[in-house]
């Protein structure tokens, strides 16, 4: 067995003239096609490479390309993927035969497959990585199961209603619907008023469908799931059962193995002509697919946690640009990248004018310590004046929905006498409460201190430093007697609330965890703004405005008397983008101060995290000679005092140099990964955090 470069042999492309090589052991070779190229299941960078094995003539007919195998490696026996079968060997000696043929079922397609080498590429990671990410593990019983009879499947109501209002909006879906594939970047409008963003996406898959091609929606949770696969319904396009075809699957991790390997096996057969999932399903093996949607794209959900860490709104456009089908990346708000996307001219907006915007929103009003000047020492409190008369005077009309940035009940105390942040007497971990009489626990390790004393002045009285949902919701019950209080969050009592109903109510919900009012809500009222707006991270800005536009479109048009109050005193530019309603002037400015800067996305990054040594070693075999090393420096402070503490370095290239950083960072850990060099070392090209 050799390896072959990592390139997939695409079909039909003339290959140079080989020799088939026996196999150990003398079994006898398939006589069409006898050599399997196959990517194996090994971890070390350095094996991230094509590997050619015999195919026996008993599983001639079973080991075609995409199909789970077993083959020998070394002394042991390993998973893999068989991705060509070819004539003829570029191995000078016998090759090993495929021992086993694990499935049948050819799960990896050729799309697929150059979808995943692209996006090992360009995030300097390994196939098998990417591999891991895209297909789920097989389920036997699953698989065993009848397919649905083929047929067209139930066809969809031709729609544009909820695209008239933006200009390019139904451009956009005729040119979908004639086997077109444009991009483009759509920036939603508040829904409580009319149609909302499901709905809008329904349409352009249903044109989509119309046209005889797929389409795939990737969204950041499972509500959001569920309200794209209602808004299809409504449409037209049922939601796929076993038995039938044509539909929509809904395909999330989350829905345990079973499940999602079955929704995975309805878009591979072909039975479900739309797949609707989270960030796994963005690499979904929709057939013949015309259309990927990603909405919310600046979502942190959105962007892999595991190794190659890639983001769902790059690997859709990766898809885009590799299966030529259109792309739609949409959010109430708009993030930086999204940004460079339109500004490069690589994709176009679609985005309603400035009339149509103040019709549909709500009035905005900011609280900040300017306007609260006349309200004398009551301006500090949590809920200002002016705030609670809108709470009491919009319950009237129905529910008010109360954001807060922060789960919990009090997830942050201080000494109540010298006011230092309490810390655990262990691990030094943050100190909280979970009710109001309950005893400090930490927030790392999680002991009870329940002789807590401040390290700094000896005083055992403790202060709320940060108010959570929970103490929120309390508070308000206390102010609004006889009111229901509903709270919505992944901590809370009741969990994420899907809908609530149009009465009066209080809804306290954490920022994404907003459950929606089939009405819109009367009013909303985000508060400590200023927490939200306070880090140092580069999307601090941007994420806080996201989460607020997300809130605020719940809510009924000012014409309905719809209000949004912004409590505390948050960043100017990110306030004032909210009172205008104005996400993409405010990305706009961030993306020109990136250029200026040279940040991201207006060039590429890398981080490098790891011991010193390792890091240092790591990148003295870099050689670009446009690249810039930031660093190394600590990656925890508290921490420089450890033997071995973390450090980590970024490496900044132009951006047409991205590719070249990748590929020079992949071929470092190749060799730190042949040579068997100690330490963790761990390599993220574009990280979402830089701080």
């Amino acid at each position: 067995m050799s390896a072959d470069g990592e390139q997939l042999m695409l079909e039909g492309l003339p290959q140079p003239r080989r020799r088939t090589r026996p196999a150990v052991g003398g079994v006898p070779p398939a006589e069409h096609l006898p050599v399997a190229r196959v990517c194996v299941d090994l971890v070390p960078a350095h094996l991230d490479r094509v590997f050619e094995y015999l195919v026996p003539a008993t599983l001639a007919d079973t080991a075609v390309p995409g199909t789970r195998v077993k083959v020998r490696f070394g002394a042991q026996d390993v998973n893999g993927y068989v991705l060509d079968r070819v004539a003829e060997s570029e191995h000078d000696g016998a090759l090993q035969p495929v021992r086993k043929v694990v499935s049948t079922e050819p799960v990896l397609t050729p799309r697929v497959a150059r979808l995943a080498r692209a996006v090992a590429d360009r995030w300097a990671g390994t196939l098998n990585d990417v591999l891991r990410l895209a297909i789920p593990a097989r389920h036997a019983r699953v698989e065993a199961e009848a397919p649905a009879p083929a047929d067209a499947g139930p066809t969809p109501s031709p729609s544009a209603t909820a695209w008239a209002p933006y200009r390019g909006g139904s451009a956009f879906l005729q040119h979908v619907t004639a086997g077109g594939a444009p991009r483009a970047v759509w920036t939603a409008l508040p829904g409580a008023a009319g149609e909302r963003w499901p709905d809008a996406i329904a349409q352009a898959v249903a044109a989509c469908v119309l046209g005889g091609r797929g389409a795939l929606v990737v969204v950041p949770d499972a509500r959001d799931i569920d309200r794209v696969l209602a808004a299809l319904e409504d449409g037209g396009i049922p939601r796929w059962t076993p038995g039938t075809a044509g539909g929509a699957v809904r395909l999330a991790a989350d829905d345990g193995p079973a499940a999602r390997y079955r929704s995975f096996l309805a878009a591979l057969r072909g039975r479900a002509r739309v797949v609707v999932g989270t960030r796994a399903s963005a690499f979904a093996p929709v057939a013949d697919l015309g259309l990927a949607v990603v909405w919310d794209d600046g979502d942190p959900l959105h962007a892999e946690p595991r190794a190659p860490y890639p983001h769902v709104r790059e690997v859709l456009a990766l898809r885009s640009e590799l299966e030529q089908c259109a792309l739609l990346v949409a959010a109430h708000g708009r993030s930086v990248e999204a940004q460079a996307l339109v500004e490069s001219g690589w994709a176009r907006e679609v985005v309603a004018d400035r009339p149509t915007t103040r019709a549909r929103a709500a009035r905005v009003l900011a609280l900040t310590s300017v306007e609260l000047a006349r309200e004398g020492p009551a301006a500090a409190a949590r809920l200002p004046a002016p705030a609670w008369r809108t709470l009491r005077d919009r319950l009237a009309d129905g529910p008010v929905l109360v954001q807060v940035p922060r789960a919990g009940y009090v997830p942050a105390v201080a000494c109540g006498r010298c006011r230092a942040a309490a810390r655990c007497g262990v691990c030094h971990g943050p100190l909280g409460l979970t009710t109001a009489d309950g005893v400090p626990t930490c927030g790392w390790c999680g002991r009870l201190a329940t002789d807590w004393r401040c390290t700094e002045c000896g005083a055992g009285v403790l202060r709320s430093v940060r108010v959570g949902s929970e103490r929120t919701a309390e508070e308000l019950g206390r102010a609004f007697p006889g009111v229901p209080i509903r709270v919505s969050g992944a901590r809370a009592a009741g969990g994420v609330l899907a809908t609530v109903a149009d009465v009066p109510a209080v809804v306290v919900a954490t920022p994404g965890a907003e459950p929606v009012a089939p009405g819109g809500y009367a009013a909303a009222l985000l508060l400590d703004a200023a927490v939200s707006t306070a880090g140092t991270s580069l999307r601090t800005g941007e994420d806080a405005l996201r989460r607020w536009l997300a809130a605020a479109a719940l809510v009924r048009p000012a014409s309905a008397g719809g209000t949004v109050v912004l409590v505390g005193d948050a960043e100017e530019r990110v306030t004032q983008a909210l009172v205008r309603w104005d996400p993409s002037g405010y990305a706009s400015r961030e993306l020109a101060e990136r250029v200026e800067l040279a940040l991201p996305p207006a060039v590429r990054m890398a981080s490098v995290t790891g011991p010193r040594d390792a890091v240092d070693i790591l990148l003295s075999r870099l050689d670009l000679a446009d690249a810039e090393i930031l660093g190394p420096v600590p990656v925890d402070a508290a921490e420089q005092d450890a033997l071995e503490p973390a450090v980590r370095a970024l490496v900044r290239v132009p951006r047409a140099g991205g590719a070249a950083l990748a590929r020079a960072l992949s071929a470092s850990l190749a060799v730190r990964s042949a040579r068997r060099e100690g330490g963790t070392v761990r390599v993220q090209m574009d990280p979402a955090e830089l701080g």
